[in-house]
């Protein structure tokens, strides 16, 4: 028999695999169910395993299998096979790795949100028109980060951030069309962090 503190752990990851396709990381469980040590969440996770309700699968970062028949991670839903590398420079010889890559990983988390460009001012960075962002929800940033500054409580816009001295901001595109703004710290609300980008070719 599971604990109450058990059942709520089986509970949340039954909940996060039901919204999000993929079972959650042992941080994301901890914070789910309102602790912070992810040793105790290993307990957890070993005492509901023993139960026969999920199955652990080492060495992945969602290595949490649902062994119900109602929800179930599907095995193809967020991974796409890794077959090899490609060289950007000299060839190389193409040799498949076996191996699958989670996208979840990359792009699924806690405050996460995606937005879809619109222009040019960050084309050095490698961000075109047309090209969708994941931004980590944060209200500060370090310097350099590609950030969403919401100036003066109206205008969001995509720039490298750097901060000074005196409080205030400068906000950098990535294309040499283009200058950096400096403005007062008040006048600039950092609501995000670039943590991913997508691109179609279709």
């Amino acid at each position: 028999m599971l604990t109450e503190r058990q059942q709520a752990t089986y509970r949340f990851i039954r909940e996060y695999m039901q919204r999000h396709g993929c079972a959650p990381k042992l941080n994301e469980i901890a914070l789910g169910i309102g602790i912070r040590s992810r040793g105790v969440v290993h307990r957890y996770l070993k005492a509901i395993a023993d139960e026969g309700l999920i199955e652990i699968l080492p060495g992945r970062h969602r290595g949490i299998r649902l062994l119900d028949d109602e929800v179930r991670e599907s095995p193809s839903a967020y991974e796409l096979p890794l077959l090899g590398r490609i060289a950007a420079g000299l060839p190389i010889e193409a040799i498949p790795d076996q191996d699958t890559i989670n996208l979840a990983d990359f792009f699924i988390g806690p405050g996460r949100f995606v937005l879809r460009v619109q222009g040019d001012s960050m084309i050095d960075a490698g961000i075109l028109d047309g090209d969708m962002v994941v931004v980590a929800s944060r209200s500060h940033a370090d310097n350099g980060d590609i950030v969403v500054a919401l100036i003066d409580h109206n205008e969001a816009t995509l720039k490298r951030i750097r901060y000074h001295e005196d409080n205030s901001i400068t906000l950098i595109p990535a294309n040499p069309a283009l200058k950096p703004i400096r403005y007062s710290g008040g006048r600039i609300q950092v609501q995000g962090v670039v943590v991913g980008q997508m691109r179609s070719y279709e």
